[in-house]
């Protein structure tokens, strides 16, 4: 039943965003502040800033001391998977896997949160450039097609993104991980300086504190870092970026802003006559009820899957397989980061000394391998970073011991030993066998078809995840570590939450979905902007590049609507 309470001019909007997560929340803020009447539709429930229920309260304060039930449990099955536990202070913000099922021909990991704000309450935060390195590579390697951007395309917009969103982090000039626009770094601690500087001596690597969206200092009304690490549950300071934080309320300032909650859109209305979208077509979450609302351009951030989705739900005469499918690549080079490899080693030359509070990041050491020609592999094409920390064990190690009473009070006030430990980010490959599509086979809550994931990890990351293990090993010996363990567990695309890849970017309306202006080459009105557009994956974390890619076509289509060629 299609039902709008509203005749058509009072559904009609100068922009649609589906969506409200990080790039969503980019383009309602660039839309909103360049004049435009903006409606976000987000598929799940109003979150506002603050409306974070669980943000101050302790373990015993919660149900189960934390612990969700067994019987529970089975909402989350596939939600659980991520390594995020799924708890009581956290669940709420991940999807309800029986209302919201999806098909694996092969394993996927697929992470969702829907609520307004999405993924970027619950995100990492890691925030890196991708670099001409990364722009370059499928052009020179010959995987996938070749970028229609190169870093100077981006560059001013990483800087202008940066500067909002507020990012952390040291300079250190390398070129496989360009420079930024930083508040002051948080700082390492003892051990970690100390491996900076052996690593750096010995090997010539750079490990550097993690590039992060938390706030080392105030900025834009958003308070600095409390360093609580409960970030995943919401952050009433707005020390770390999200969408709740920062972009929305941005674009509801404006006054041009429309948010609405519970609207699942299904598909995009395509008007052939001029190869153009009118608007989206959205059911009501709550009430099943279709509605209908137009635009003179549309942003689809609803993720990199649920943009694809959107995109194969949205079967005209011309494209039956979808709105994009003309090239072929529409729901194929799908990608997502390979890691869980690395290695953990003791040290015993810091035993005087602590570090303070719980810092809500780690080191960072940039690829360093397949950037020039004297890092050339054989084995392998492309590269990896590691992500890692190090630490002194806690009270829980004395949770075990035979001891009560005084003794056991002294001995849970000292601290333990000094550990360290990095694990291993790396690139997959654009391989079009790497695919989603739409299957009847099952139906989620509100009577639509499915994605059903055929992926896998390749030989490339296989042979990659050998090095990683090595050159883990080698970094932490040169360190002064000992007792070095080293750890293999590569899980299935998804688990990373990196996906990318299936509406790619590029050259041609004959090998790729979107152009260089993130423009869908079937409808031009149509832009998407979030994971779904990326050509390849680089090694880094890739939110950063989202956000730089949604504000750099936002500028674009708004003066392209102005002149009147949109």
């Amino acid at each position: 039943m299609l039902f709008n309470s509203k005749g058509k001019q009072e559904v009609t909007y100068d922009a649609i965003v589906v969506g409200s997560g990080i790039s969503g929340g980019w383009a309602a803020k660039e839309l909103c502040e360049k004049g435009l009447k903006t409606l976000v539709l987000e598929r799940g429930r109003m979150v506002r800033h603050g409306d974070y229920p669980t943000a101050n309260l302790e373990p015993w304060q919660l149900p189960n001391r934390d612990r969700v039930s067994a019987e529970e449990m089975k909402r989350y099955e596939k939600q659980r998977r991520t390594g995020y536990t799924i708890r009581q202070s956290s669940k709420h913000w991940f999807v309800n896997d029986l209302e919201n099922p999806y098909l694996e021909t092969k394993r996927f990991d697929w992470m969702r949160g829907y609520h307004v704000g999405g993924r970027s309450i619950m995100w990492g935060r890691h925030s890196y450039r991708l670099s001409d390195i990364d722009f370059e590579a499928n052009a020179k390697d010959g995987f996938g097609v070749d970028w229609p951007i190169r870093y100077r395309d981006v560059a001013s917009w990483y800087d202008y993104v940066e500067g909002f969103a507020g990012i952390q982090g040291m300079n250190e000039g390398l070129p496989q991980l360009p420079d930024g626009n930083f508040l002051p770094p948080m700082p390492l601690n003892c051990v970690e300086e100390s491996a900076r500087e052996r690593i750096k001596e010995k090997l010539g690597r750079t490990l550097t504190i993690g590039r992060t969206a938390n706030l080392s200092q105030a900025i834009h009304g958003r308070g600095a870092c409390q360093y609580r690490n409960r970030c995943i549950r919401g952050c009433p300071y707005g020390a770390y970026f999200s969408s709740n934080a920062s972009t929305l309320p941005a674009a509801e300032k404006t006054g041009n802003l429309t948010i609405r909650p519970f609207s699942i859109v299904n598909s995009l209305i395509y008007d052939p006559a001029t190869r153009k979208a009118t608007g989206v077509r959205v059911i009501d979450a709550e009430t099943n009820e279709t509605h209908e609302f137009y635009s003179n351009i549309v942003f689809l951030c609803a993720s990199a899957l649920g943009s694809t989705f959107i995109l194969l739900n949205t079967k005209t005469d011309e494209y039956p397989d979808g709105l994009g499918s003309s090239s072929g690549e529409l729901g194929h080079n799908l990608m997502d980061h390979h890691f869980r490899v690395g290695a953990r080693g003791e040290i015993d030359e810091f035993d005087d000394k602590y570090y303070k509070g719980r810092r809500p990041t780690g080191f960072y050491i940039p690829r360093f391998r397949n950037i020039d020609r004297n890092s050339q592999m054989k084995e392998f094409v492309r590269g990896y970073g590691y992500q890692g920390a190090a630490s002194r064990e806690g009270w829980s190690r004395s949770v075990a011991e035979m001891a009560i009473g005084e003794e056991l009070k002294e001995a849970i006030t000292r601290p333990g030993s000094w550990s360290m430990g990095m694990t291993a980010f790396g690139e997959c490959l654009p391989y079009h066998e790497n695919k989603v599509e739409l299957s009847n086979e099952t139906q989620d809550k509100w009577g639509q078809p499915v994605l059903k994931f055929d992926c896998e990890f390749k030989e490339n990351e296989m042979k990659m995840r050998e090095d990683m293990k090595v050159a883990a090993v080698e970094m932490l010996e040169a360190a002064g570590f000992k007792n070095v363990d080293t750890y293999d567990s590569i899980g299935a695309p998804g688990l990373g939450i990196h996906e990318m890849g299936t509406a790619r970017m590029g050259r041609s309306p004959k090998t790729s979905v979107l152009n260089q202006w993130n423009q869908v080459w079937d409808a031009k009105n149509v832009f998407v902007t979030d994971g779904a557009c990326m050509t390849s994956s680089a090694c880094q974390n890739p939110s950063l590049t989202y956000m730089a890619l949604t504000a750099r076509a936002a500028d674009y289509a708004v003066k392209e609507l102005k002149k009147m060629n949109i």
